[in-house]
């Protein structure tokens, strides 16, 4: 369920599928940023099938002006269909990688103990660092982030969100 922010305006997860061609990207953010909504994250990738991209928005907007963005994104030619997962029951998982500051073995010990708690992977070391790998709930990967901050976080970088209504809900 979505949460309402001091202006009343709720947090929303929307699923875009598109034509996979140039250009379709700039036209839907456009179309946000010309209604003043920031798109808090965005994903966007390819599908099973290679002509088709969903793209995963997290957006934060009043019911009405988002249901006019709903409207005109689905006049959009290159706009195959526009799934608004909010209100539904629905997986969504980000992905970080965290490059951190290792100074000393019990340091790098603590960090390691810490990627075990959260279920992430060492995905490279150095004397100097461990990059981890965190996959899951947005929760989950900005709790881990949160501990490791401690430490010193050299780099890191998020994917931002990609959900999917769950398939027991879907209609028939």
């Amino acid at each position: 369920m979505a949460e309402n922010n001091e202006k009343g305006q709720r947090a929303h997860t929307i699923v875009i599928a598109v034509e996979n061609k140039s250009g379709v990207l700039a036209r839907i953010a456009g179309l946000f940023s010309a209604r003043g909504y920031n798109i808090d994250s965005l994903c966007v990738s390819e599908t099973e099938d290679p002509s088709i991209s969903k793209m995963t928005l997290t957006v934060k907007g009043d019911e009405r002006i988002l249901e006019q963005i709903y409207k005109q994104l689905n006049k959009l030619i290159d706009v195959i269909k526009v799934f608004d997962l909010t209100e539904g029951d629905f997986i969504d998982r980000e992905l970080a990688l965290v490059k951190v500051k290792t100074l000393n073995a019990a340091a790098r010990q603590d960090i390691m103990q810490i990627a075990s708690i959260f279920r992430a992977k060492v995905v490279d070391i150095s004397r100097q660092s461990l990059t981890l790998e965190v996959a899951g709930k947005t929760s989950k990967v900005n709790a881990m982030i949160e501990m490791l901050k401690s430490y010193g976080i050299k780099e890191m970088i998020k994917t931002g969100k990609i959900a999917m209504a769950r398939e027991f809900n879907q209609k028939k």
